[in-house]
């Protein structure tokens, strides 16, 4: 696939620190050559890159989030490997190459008209690269750990996982916002929407979203429908930590009787540096415990996004997204 780089241990050799007696997470990750290898593979788990941030400035979002991936990669390949942290069952794929769109995207000026129906033109075009590579990854039994980039990719996971299994994908979306906005033209605000509208999308269940910042049409929408469900951070916020974690699994028990994609925007975190920051949330570790309790056997796949870090927190936005991988690929179970 054009699309794809692929990395190799050469790859990621600037972002490694080794020190003598220790083994980092970087030196025992897995490559593979091409695609093709997936499905011999023993590892479970892939993890690749989607490093653009063109749907989030379509939406009228706050740039940045198409560095995220190498800041994450600086984090994550310096982990120590021990008995908890499971290097050998992660297939480190690459990124999709986002360059052409990329600059594409920074060639147009906000003062054209047509300024943000052009960014989604762009993103329809990532959005087949995402599909493609989604479908590869989980039609070859593999579990996708995909580090976005704007919420814009939810489309492409979706689409491509849903046509993988051959049927509709359900989704938990741990979020402060619905996604499920108008689809004029593509932006990170509709990924829900457009899933919805070509039939990829199943039952979608939304966690933590704020009613700050959902329009009417969306609840009313979304109350007219059998196949989704939300739960407000508002009404989350008033209950203790054990009534949380049962919000939670009746959200979870909503869509993991068949496949569904876990999806976290880090915008629902509180302070987290993000696209759309956000000073109310989820903390870092009550997601993380969310993680943990999602990973059963129907979860297909592992969505980070919209993870802006400004100059001097780049380290601190790396770890916290590795804590969450690094949950998901756990051997813990929580009850």
């Amino acid at each position: 696939m054009e699309s794809i780089k692929i990395y190799n241990a050469k790859t990621i050799k600037d972002h490694m620190a080794t020190r003598e007696g220790e083994t980092k997470f970087g030196e025992k990750i897995c490559f593979i050559e091409d695609l093709e290898e997936l499905e011999k593979h023993p590892a479970e788990y892939v993890i690749f890159g989607i490093p653009e941030d063109i749907g989030i400035r379509a939406n009228h979002g706050k740039p940045g989030a198409a560095r995220t991936w190498q800041h994450l990669l600086a984090s994550l390949l310096n982990i120590q490997v021990n008995e908890y942290t499971n290097a050998e069952n992660l297939i480190l794929l690459g990124e999709i190459d986002c360059r052409d769109l990329m600059d594409k995207a920074a060639y147009l000026g906000e003062e054209d008209p047509h300024y943000y129906a052009k960014l989604g033109d762009l993103v329809k075009k990532l959005d087949l690269a995402v599909t493609n590579l989604v479908e590869e990854i989980v039609g070859a039994g593999k579990i996708p750990i995909i580090i976005g980039g704007g919420h814009n990719n939810a489309f492409g996971n979706i689409k491509g996982s849903s046509r993988a299994i051959e049927r509709p994908i359900n989704i938990l979306n741990i979020d402060a916002h619905t996604d499920l906005r108008s689809i004029a033209h593509r932006h990170s605000g509709n990924g829900f929407s457009c899933a919805r509208h070509e039939g990829s999308l199943g039952k979608y269940a939304m966690f933590g979203i704020h009613q700050n910042y959902t329009p009417q049409y969306i609840f009313d929408e979304i109350k007219a429908s059998e196949i989704t469900r939300y739960q407000l951070f508002d009404d989350l916020m008033l209950l203790d930590e054990e009534k949380r974690f049962s919000s939670f699994n009746e959200m979870l028990s909503f869509v993991n009787r068949s496949e569904f994609g876990l999806e976290i925007d880090c915008d629902s975190i509180a302070g987290f540096p993000s696209s759309a920051q956000t000073p109310s949330g989820f903390s870092l570790n009550e997601v993380r415990n969310y993680v943990m309790r999602a990973k059963t056997t129907n979860c297909r796949y592992l969505h980070l996004c919209e993870a802006v870090a400004p100059a001097g927190e780049e380290g601190q936005t790396g770890k916290a997204l590795t804590y969450l991988i690094t949950d998901f690929m756990s051997n813990t179970t929580v009850l």
